[in-house]
């Protein structure tokens, strides 16, 4: 049995350097605690970088030049062999707080401070990082920054809470039959989503989730709170938006306890008919990055963290967003 403990251990002592060094100890860091080949899937415009280095220099450093002194505020932390291809993850969710001192990609400073959400995937191969998959939502940062490059959501904007229970680090052992109920209903789930083209009618969103559940859904789109709600603010215009969706599968997928959750580069593709945030319609096949965790309550889905690579997403269609917001500042 894989002893998740040790893994856990390893990725809370990475993070625990990370945000204490300084701009110049951030690629020792790295290199300590990945392997050589390491890979980094990061949003748009970081996207897919190799090496420790290079993901200090492209990500990490601008990042804490902007945002400092940087606090890392977990809500959700877990653990699990991947059921994918066996390999072994952490996950991590929460808010990584700074104030905002110096622009980051083209956002004007606040001198305020700012949360940006944040979830991860650490995939650990013999005792080190050897793959993680970052998701930030680099959109809400806009907001707090009193940028609108988007049409007005559909979805309440927040800055979104952890765990109804405020159970969700699960630094200790979980119960190893709690664990496959709650990665049953994941599968259960998708492959109901995957059987009816992504467009679950109510009745079947019923069978895996709560009447009172929570989607915390990335900004662009925002949270929305009941089973109702959510068909109206995000599955309907959803729905409605694209033709041709096609899932591609994950990257990794684990559940430990009642959380469990996966990540996919890119696993939705589809094709505009328009309308969704505001988009034309178009011919093109565009690819979605999104990153799901799940809590359960007995035998449902009570709520759902999700991100996905809005900035990515839309620049495939012919929106940059960051030239956008770089566009309404020249503008005033």
């Amino acid at each position: 049995m894989t002893d998740y403990q040790q893994n856990k251990s390893l990725v809370l002592h990475y993070y625990e350097e990370l945000d204490k060094a300084s701009e110049n100890d951030i690629a020792k860091v790295l290199k300590r605690y990945t392997t050589d080949d390491y890979l980094f899937h990061g949003m748009h415009p970081f996207n897919e970088i190799k090496g420790a280095e290079s993901v200090a220099d492209l990500f990490w450093k601008p990042l804490r030049t902007s945002f400092k002194p940087i606090q890392r505020r977990q809500d959700i932390f877990m653990a699990g062999t991947s059921e994918i291809d066996g390999t072994e993850w952490v996950c991590s969710l929460g808010h990584l707080m700074g104030l905002f001192d110096e622009d980051w990609l083209g956002i004007p400073a606040t001198r305020k401070m700012v949360f940006l959400p944040y979830a991860e995937f650490n995939q650990i191969t013999d005792g080190k990082i050897s793959e993680t998959g970052s998701f930030c939502d680099i959109v809400r940062v806009m907001q707090q920054a009193g940028v609108s490059p988007l049409p007005l959501q559909t979805g309440a904007a927040i800055v979104t809470p952890g765990p109804k229970p405020h159970d969700g680090l699960l630094f200790d052992d979980q119960d190893l039959e709690e664990s496959a109920k709650t990665l049953g209903l994941i599968n259960r789930m998708v492959a109901d989503l995957t059987e009816s083209d992504l467009q679950s009618p109510l009745d079947k969103l019923k069978q895996h989730w709560h009447d009172d559940m929570i989607w915390f859904g990335p900004s662009g789109i925002g949270a929305t709170y009941s089973l109702n709600r959510y068909q109206l603010q995000h599955q309907g215009p959803f729905r409605q938006g694209f033709d041709n969706i096609v899932f591609h599968g994950h990257r990794c997928q684990f559940a430990e306890g009642n959380y469990g959750g996966f990540f996919g580069w890119a696993e939705l593709t589809m094709n505009p008919k328009g309308g969704f945030i505001g988009m034309p319609g178009s011919d093109k096949t565009v690819g979605m990055h999104i990153l799901d965790i799940y809590r359960r309550d007995d035998d449902k889905f009570a709520e759902n963290w999700v991100f996905i690579d809005m900035l990515y997403f839309l620049k495939q269609q012919g929106l940059d967003v960051l030239e956008r917001v770089q566009g309404i500042l020249s503008n005033g």
